[in-house]
């Protein structure tokens, strides 16, 4: 069984917290089973935007896995930000966590499919 939007978004918070990076809530989804969209700011103008791996991948029913959704190494903030409105029009289950990374650092190593970034 898969862990509640609602959780997994708080330790995730937390983790980014205990690394040093500033990460907040900026769209709260579906408290049970929302999509969560993580972007990773760098604070330059770029960042990387993480969203939910497809389903049916090994392991993705009971664990949370991420695809890098736009480019692996990274988009200007508009890019992203439009993608993720597009989304939200149609999805209003939706979450969005930021994280501001200088390095771009993003605390989902375990859950990465396809090219890490």
């Amino acid at each position: 069984m898969r862990l509640r939007a609602e959780f997994w978004v708080k330790g995730y918070l937390r983790r980014c917290t205990v690394e040093g990076a500033a990460a907040v809530v900026v769209r709260h989804g579906d408290d049970d089973a929302g999509a969560i969209f993580i972007k990773i700011n760098r604070l330059d103008g770029t960042c990387l935007l993480f969203g939910p791996a497809p389903a049916g991948l090994s392991g993705a029913e009971s664990d949370r896995r991420w695809l890098a959704v736009l480019a692996a190494d990274g988009v200007p903030e508009s890019e992203a930000d439009g993608f993720v409105a597009r989304e939200a029009s149609f999805d209003p289950d939706l979450w969005l966590v930021e994280v501001e990374d200088r390095n771009g650092r993003h605390f989902l190593d375990d859950g990465l499919v396809g090219p890490a970034c």
